[in-house]
């Protein structure tokens, strides 16, 4: 006995222990169905015993997909503070609530501003991990709508008595279970026999195949792949046609459905960081190291101010620690912090990224996860499945071979169409209104011998029954009615053609298809009482059986070898353009038939009830014509490819179908030329996966397009893999269960929105509304602009934290009062930054966005000119505010603008940089000045004219650096282009979001409450002034770096035009 057998045979506990996959799995499909049975001891008549079910499930459990438990409420809140940024934002939190809390013990009126910056910093951790645990909760509903796939209830025969609705999950291997039309396939199951002549299933969602597939009893070879195992019933499947009797060989998570659910699941949790997000994380470590050594330099800078010593005998003695002092120094460092993180960076890329997706919604992409947008920009290889992408997944005729006025003479006609509307589509060279009797028999035969139907549903049309007959009928519309037709049906009507043939001639018998005469007939009674026999079938088969051939005229003639040959070379040369052929025929002589009226006493109806006689009623047929089906492409692809082909994106097409047929359609939609030699980029999966793991890499390395045949889930897989491993960033498109886990796993799941299962869509990043490939390119497009304008407002926010860094930097190096406290920072980084920044993301996109090739995933997000550029701007900032300060404290006047009416005392610069020994100085005295309504006087300790009398100096500190942030996001619109060729009003909303800025920086000046919280007061119009003639400066000297930039990117164009080197070079 087999393994199999030793399984059942086996009550020890630990068999219940065995995962899916370890048991030694016996190949049913290669054996007859008798050692099937005798394998899983079991009989097809009387199937199992209710004790050895028990036993059974005791050993195998539930036929239920396991339930994975996800990561936890709290595991997925850490999670969230494991970026870097995130954590150097937490660590200047919690230092700065400890400071407010110490400061707030001594009381003052700075209490409530040092407590409203932590607060603040708090708040935004907390949006950001609410927002991230929400995103990463919503990961695992694929394995949900995978369950959902799977039958709830089957026919099973256990004791020798039918169970018509045992729940699905009570099943074990070895019950014997029946299905019908319509049912879904509750395991996976061999099939024991077909109880009606013909039995097909729909499991194009699981393998990729376009058409319903005919099952069978017999055994095939045992290294058949999915789609070669047609003995085999796969669990989620459909019947479409017939019923048969089957044997369960796997259940749960044994099944092929359950190894989806696996590798779902596995290729979930091997999700990576999007590009954006590595860089972002790279900066975020360099950052940590900058912030660390600016900290320490400042400390060491000022270490004199609060700790001292005296030098006794050439040794350092009797040490003074000021803990005052130190902390001072200590909230500089924290605010050095502050400066240094951009806290609006990751609300200003969720801001831009959501207005992507709405821009994208609009090209009907659907982006279910919000850093896919950045990541569909520098898309390298798009992976797309044929059946229902590239293709329609709605078969088409796509060519009528009719007889002419000869026996050997066929005329062609070209249908066009790629659904089954009735509309879509015409026949070319069509007699419209005089169809001879040749083209009214063969949509007679394709009307009638017919059992599918179409009906409307959402602006579209859909099949009922079996594709090749919906696209029949289909076809018979477009053929129209014969001239002079009576009772000619309402032009409202669906089918109204069909069902005008169907009403003069009413079908009064079939005789079911199936694979020995590969045929199916009707027997219509016309209505004059005349019976006939209508038939279509395999094209081979048909003629093999038909004597006589009608000719245009109606005219019946003998058929000779010349006819035959003729109807076979038409044959073969559809067969090669990837077209499955149907061929039609009649009979008129039908004696046994003559009184028959469908009644089962009649004599005729017992022939009828013996499939076996099928074959000699359906002979001496008259052959009326054929025509060719198909999948069709849809026809934006072409273009689309053309597209992909210039923006540098590679495309690989993986799919279940045959060779053939996949080489056929990818010729047409220009993933490969007309004539090209193929046999090197075309393989089937099972000849992909014996290839040595370098052989494959070479394979995926070749120029220009691939193709993937008769590929299984698995297979997709490992391509990802490889072309992710390559460095390559992945799209992936597909519309089925089978393409979830490597949907799943690509860089970008892409599915469809019409034609896509739950598991897909669950499975996917994106979901194309119009299942239209040409939509992926479009947002291939979209996320390329995104991407450059996030880098402008990367740039630009980076840059101005820069100028802050700098500005505390120089405070603290020249010992001056601190001119920005770390409220204020946070809120010019939050608030004042973030409207210029989020309209940085409306930048106009380049022309040629999508004929430059795709950028490198690992390219730099700041180059080296660029950082340079960044710091001298940098620099500057921080010399206009620190400088603004200075000037407030020692001039009267500044370029001529008058700074004295507020009366403040002017001081020298080495007072103001010694102002803490302030205390130390005779005879020093200052008087009053006024700040809007507000005066300031110092009586009681003049000294106090360095700490709460600097509240102008740092007003006017904040406001240069506003204004400069402002003048800075005009810099941005452009890398090196000057705002003489792009002026700020190419981007509108830029301007708007300057005076947003602009007006929030005033409501702070002048909202008494506010002006308090921030420690800032109202700024007179000469004051003002001097803002401006202070900030203006940043754009001069940008617009001389950007000119230097484009000298240098001239030269090292010029260079290469010079010395051109090819690729293999």
């Amino acid at each position: 006995m087999g393994k199999g057998g030793e399984d059942y045979g086996d009550r020890r506990p630990a068999a219940s222990q065995k995962k899916p996959g370890d048991r030694e799995v016996f190949p049913a499909w290669a054996r007859e169905t008798a050692e099937c049975e005798k394998q899983y001891q079991t009989s097809r008549r009387f199937g199992l015993s209710s004790e050895e079910v028990e036993r059974r499930q005791r050993i195998y459990g539930p036929n239920e997909l396991e339930k994975h438990e996800g990561s936890s409420i709290w595991s997925l809140i850490l999670d969230q503070f494991n970026d870097t940024l995130v954590r150097i934002l937490l660590g200047a939190a919690i230092i700065s609530f400890v400071l407010a809390w110490y400061d707030g013990e001594e009381g003052g009126e700075m209490e409530i501003t040092a407590f409203v910056e932590p607060l603040v910093i708090f708040l935004i951790l907390i949006v950001n991990a609410i927002v991230g645990v929400w995103q990463e909760n919503n990961a695992e509903k694929a394995l949900e709508a995978l369950k959902e796939i799977q039958s709830e209830h089957a026919t099973v025969i256990r004791g020798g008595k039918k169970i018509p609705n045992l729940p699905a999950k009570e099943l074990v291997p070895g019950d014997i279970v029946e299905l019908k039309v319509g049912d879904k396939a509750p395991a996976d199951m061999r099939v024991l026999e077909l109880i009606s002549s013909t039995s097909r299933l729909e499991q194009g969602s699981l393998t990729g195949e376009s058409e319903a597939v005919n099952k069978t009893s017999k055994p095939v070879p045992e290294d058949a792949d999915i789609q070669g195992k047609k003995c085999m019933i796969f669990a989620g499947t459909t019947v479409v046609n017939g019923n048969c009797l089957c044997l369960v060989t796997q259940t749960g998570m044994d099944t092929e459905i359950g190894k989806v659910h696996q590798q779902i699941h596995v290729a979930s949790q091997s999700e990576e960081d999007t590009p954006l997000k590595k860089k972002l994380n790279e900066f975020g470590e360099v950052l940590t190291m900058i912030i660390g050594l600016i900290c320490a330099l400042v400390w060491l800078i000022n270490v004199k101010y609060f700790l001292s010593w005296e030098y006794v005998d050439g040794w350092p003695r009797n040490f003074k620690f000021s803990f005052e002092k130190c902390t001072y120094y200590f909230e500089i460092a924290v605010a050095l912090a502050v400066a240094a993180i951009p806290e609006g960076l990751p609300a200003v890329i969720t801001t831009c990224l959501a207005l992507g997706t709405r821009k994208m919604a609009q090209k009907n992409a659907l982006v279910r996860k919000l850093p896919s947008v950045e990541t569909l920009g520098c898309t390298t290889v798009i992976c797309s499945d044929k059946t229902g992408t590239l293709t329609t997944n709605q078969m088409a005729v796509a060519k009528l071979v009719a007889i002419g006025s000869a026996p050997g003479n066929l005329r062609a006609f070209k249908v066009d169409g790629t659904t089954y509307s009735p509309y879509d589509g015409q026949i070319y060279d069509w007699p419209t209104g005089n169809m001879d009797a040749n083209l009214q028999m063969i949509a007679k035969v394709a009307a009638i011998c017919n059992d599918s139907g179409i009906v409307p549903a959402e602006n579209k049309f859909i099949a009922h029954g079996m594709p090749t007959e919906a696209a029949l009928k289909v076809l018979v519309e477009k053929m129209g009615l014969p001239e002079g037709s009576h009772g000619s049906t309402s032009s409202y009507e669906l089918l109204g053609c069909c069902q005008w043939w169907n009403k003069s001639d009413r079908r009064i018998a079939t005789l079911e298809f199936d694979r020995d005469r590969k045929s199916m007939g009707v027997i219509v009674n016309s209505g004059s009482g005349k019976k006939s026999l209508l038939v279509k079938g395999a094209v081979e088969s048909v003629l093999e059986r038909s004597s006589k051939i009608q000719l245009r005229d109606g005219s019946v003639v003998h058929l000779d070898h010349h006819a035959r040959d003729a109807i076979l070379l038409a044959l073969h040369e559809m067969s090669s353009s990837a077209l499955r052929c149907l061929g039609f025929a009649y009979k008129d002589e039908l004696p046994d038939f003559e009184t028959y009226d469908g009644r089962e006493d009649h004599p005729a109806h017992q022939l009828l009830l013996n499939p076996s006689n099928y074959s000699s009623i359906e002979s001496e047929l008259t052959f009326v014509g054929l025509v060719g089906l198909r999948d069709p492409p849809r026809q934006e692809v072409y273009e689309a490819i053309e597209d992909c082909r210039a923006a540098g994106i590679r495309v690989m097409v993986i799919t279940g179908d045959n060779k053939n047929t996949a080489e056929a359609i990818c010729r047409e939609i220009g993933v490969f030329k007309p004539n090209e030699d193929i046999s090197l980029k075309s393989r089937t999966g099972k000849e992909f996966m014996e290839m040595s793991d370098k052989d494959k890499k070479e394979h995926l390395r070749r120029n220009g397009g691939l193709l993937f045949s008769r590929a299984e889930p698995r297979h997709k897989q490992e391509i990802v893999r490889l072309l992710k491993d390559d460095g390559e960033v992945v799209a992936m498109t597909g519309d089925g269960v089978n393409d979830a886990p490597a949907l799943k796993l690509a860089d970008i799941g892409i599915a469809m929105g019409i034609a896509g299962t739950e598991v897909a869509k669950e499975a996917s990043d994106m979901v194309l509304a119009d299942d239209n490939f040409s939509t992926i390119v479009a947002a291939v497009g979209e996320g390329r602009s995104i991407y450059n304008n996030m880098k402008a407002f990367i740039r630009y926010m980076i840059s101005s934290n820069i100028g802050e860094v700098a500005s505390i930097f120089l405070t603290a190096a020249l010992g001056i009062p601190e001119g920005l406290i770390p409220v204020q920072l946070l809120w010019v980084n939050l608030v004042t930054d973030g409207p210029p920044a989020t309209a940085l993301g409306f930048n106009p996109p380049d022309k040629d966005i999508m004929k430059k090739p795709p950028r490198r995933s690992d390219d730099s997000l700041i180059s080296a000119w660029i950082l340079f550029r960044y710091l001298v701007i940098g620099l500057y900032v921080g010399i206009a505010t620190v400088g603004v300060f200075i000037i407030w404290y020692t001039h009267g006047s500044f370029l001529g603008i008058d700074l004295s009416a507020d009366g403040h005392t002017l001081v020298t610069y080495s007072q103001l940089a010694n102002w803490g020994q302030c205390q130390s100085w005779t005879n020093f005295t200052t008087s009053p000045f006024t700040a809007g309504s507000q005066v300031f006087t110092f009586d009681s300790n003049p000294c106090d004219y360095f700490r709460s009398g600097k509240v102008k100096a740092m007003t006017l500190s904040l406001s240069v650096l506003v204004a400069i942030e402002m003048f800075n996001s005009l810099n941005a619109l452009s890398e090196d282009g000057s705002l003489l060729s792009m002026p700020p009003w190419v981007n509108p909303w830029l301007l708007l979001a300057m005076s947003v800025s602009f007006g929030l920086h005033f409501l702070i000046l002048y909202v008494p409450f506010l002006a308090q919280v921030f420690g800032i007061v109202p700024l007179s119009f000469n004051e003002w002034l001097l803002v401006l003639a202070v900030a203006f400066p940043v754009i001069l000297i940008d617009e001389v770096l950007k000119f230097i930039g484009r000298c240098r990117s001239g030269c090292r164009s010029s260079v290469r035009r010079k010395s051109p080197k090819s690729k293999a070079e």
